[in-house]
């Protein structure tokens, strides 16, 4: 979802600032310089996402490689 709000920072931005949904919360977040967090609508969603991320509960998918798989010998070399 994205919509165009008037700026709120005495113009020194364009005239209108994206507004898009955050993705930590599901709010609206401005996507505009005037926002550090951005594309989070506050530090505190910001940081939850990182803390998940930090914590593995995301992932990103790839293909298994050779040192991955369990070749069958279970020795110590």
């Amino acid at each position: 979802m994205t919509v165009d709000a008037n700026s709120e920072d005495g113009g020194s931005s364009p005239a209108f600032n994206r507004i898009v949904r955050c993705p930590g919360c599901g709010g609206d977040s401005v996507y505009a310089a005037a926002n550090p967090a951005r594309p989070f609508c506050s530090e505190r969603c910001k940081n939850m996402d990182f803390g998940a991320w930090a914590g593995e509960s995301f992932r990103v998918a790839a293909p298994p490689n050779a040192e991955d798989l369990d070749l069958g010998d279970n020795t110590l070399q």
